[in-house]
């Protein structure tokens, strides 16, 4: 009996935290967008150093959003034998792999990796590098999609590195956040 009043004890308790949780993350999402339609922005905003990757951005409220879940490596190549390098490729890749998969979900919503402002990045060690993070494979790959003549877009980035990913064979995973055009 007494495990059942614990356990009643405890889910409003969740409840109540969730939506504590919820409206903190109202107010920290929602007071950019005051200050954003005080100073009547419409455009999206990206701040930064100048470097390749943006510090923050600011979205203009009303705007629609389209958000990935966390995106692997496709197979690199089909004659390779499972379970082998060759089979998805390096970091660099992996990521490049990776974003042509995500341009590809994007355009099926009508947009591009110019709508993107944010990626959540996962790097898990190489063993063919030591079992060393190759970032820099990460970083390369990027900057044949991102801050560059054809898409200047320098998207807000957090790049982690893990202790691995769902099966061995992947190096990096990638999550995006894309916004959706004015109308």
């Amino acid at each position: 009996m007494s495990s059942h009043r614990e356990s009643n004890r405890r889910a409003p308790n969740r409840g109540v935290c969730s939506r504590r949780l919820l409206v903190l993350a109202a107010v920290c999402v929602t007071m950019p967008f005051a200050t954003v339609a005080a100073q009547s922005m419409d455009s999206i905003v990206f701040r930064g150093s100048g470097g390749p990757i943006s510090s923050n951005v600011t979205v203009p409220a009303n705007r629609g959003w389209f958000i990935t879940s966390g995106t692997v490596a496709p197979v690199a190549d089909s004659t390779a034998a499972a379970g082998t390098r060759a089979r998805f490729g390096d970091t660099k890749t992996q990521g490049m792999g990776i974003l042509r998969q995500i341009q590809r979900q994007l355009a099926g919503e009508g947009l591009s990796l110019k709508d993107v402002i944010m990626l959540r990045v996962y790097v898990a060690p190489d063993p063919q590098k030591g079992g060393q993070f190759d970032f820099q494979g990460w970083f390369d790959a990027y900057a044949e999609f991102f801050a560059r003549p054809d898409n200047p877009t320098r998207v807000t980035r957090s790049t982690v590195g893990v202790a691995g990913l769902v099966r061995p064979e992947f190096l990096i995973e990638i999550e995006a956040v894309a916004v959706y055009p004015k109308k």
